[in-house]
């Protein structure tokens, strides 16, 4: 029997879905990085840096949740979608979906475990408050707040 009053499989299943797409947001945020050019790229990749750091640690997070659960962590990465266009406004707009479907992962997280389990709860909480403050950051150095909560699509 066990204690959790939840779907383990089907919250490790999102788990591993989590951690494969922060796993990749590292590796975009740093091939992001490296393609940055124009008087504005020491602070554009001092921040694209900063949200690789973040998704390692979130991934880390992620990780220990799962071995917590007994599971095994995936060696799957999400499959990285690049336009090839390697402007400031391009990677941006691609550094939102990517942060769109983070939100939207930890959400599904969220309503597996939602009163079931404290502890996952306030991480998936956690997260997406983490999530919406990133997407909320974007959406502004794009240049239109509110994109995602009004519906619209961010690329």
């Amino acid at each position: 029997m066990t204690p959790y009053q939840f779907d383990i499989d089907a919250v490790v299943s999102v788990l591993n879905r989590i951690l494969q797409a922060e796993i990749s947001g590292i590796l975009r945020y740093t091939h992001y990085s490296f393609m940055v050019f124009g008087p504005d790229r020491i602070p554009i990749i001092t921040w694209l840096r900063e949200q690789a750091a973040e998704s390692l640690l979130h991934a880390h997070q992620v990780g220990e949740l799962i071995t917590h659960l007994g599971a095994h962590p995936t060696l799957n990465v999400t499959p990285l979608k690049e336009s090839h266009k390697h402007d400031t406004m391009s990677i941006l707009k691609e550094s939102l979906a990517h942060e769109v479907e983070a939100l939207n992962l930890y959400r599904e997280l969220l309503e597996l475990v939602k009163d079931k389990s404290i502890m996952i709860e306030e991480f998936a909480r956690s997260q997406i408050c983490e999530e919406e403050k990133h997407t909320g950051e974007v959406e502004k150095m794009i240049g239109n707040p509110g994109l995602v909560a009004s519906g619209e699509s961010c690329c």
